[in-house]
């Protein structure tokens, strides 16, 4: 018997002072059987953090080639393309073909270590950017987890506010890797 994903809604305000974006979106999300309310929250939370009106959720888990998060040009060609885990260093090398611009939120019990086996061989990227989500902040993440949920993201000098109608969460996170050369400066 093959398991079915559960829908999820959200209502997101957006107000990034440090981009000068404001934006709600109504947001559909399909959670795979075997992804984790923590997985999802994070992919919520790297929408916040990248919103935009182009921006629109991948197939993620359900698609092996297709980022959790991903924003096309009226032309196609994709502008952004988001992974949130660990993905292997092909998975990145590959993505950055792809896309203009490439982030990665890494988070978990094994984020430190992915970090330090892949540093190396994606520093030369200069179109990807990685974060690091702390673990105990990921998981205070699943508290704002419902099937409907109205969620409000402030980003202001780095800093971020992330809350629900059932709790609240603060963080700055942490960039392993920015973006390079002429990628830093669009």
């Amino acid at each position: 018997m093959v398991l079915k994903a559960t829908v999820f809604k959200a209502e997101l305000q957006v107000s990034d002072l440090d981009r000068g974006y404001y934006g709600t979106h109504a947001l559909t999300i399909a959670r795979h059987p075997s992804e984790t309310d923590e997985r999802m929250m994070v992919r919520i939370v790297a929408f916040a953090l990248n919103a935009a009106p182009m921006l629109r959720f991948g197939k993620g888990l359900s698609g092996d080639d297709e980022p959790d998060l991903w924003q096309h040009d009226l032309t196609g060609q994709a502008e952004l393309r988001i992974d949130v885990g660990l993905p292997d260093v092909a998975r990145m090398r590959k993505a950055c073909g792809l896309a203009r611009k490439v982030v990665v939120y890494s988070y978990g019990r094994a984020a430190e270590i992915w970090w330090k086996q892949s540093a190396a061989d994606i520093a030369r990227h200069d179109n990807l950017a990685v974060v690091a989500l702390p673990m105990e902040l990921t998981r205070d993440f699943t508290a704002l987890a419902a099937r409907n949920m109205r969620l409000q993201c402030t980003v202001q000098d780095g800093v971020v506010w992330f809350s629900g109608e059932e709790a609240s969460v603060q963080f700055e996170p942490q960039l392993l890797k920015r973006f390079s050369g002429r990628e830093a400066r669009r």
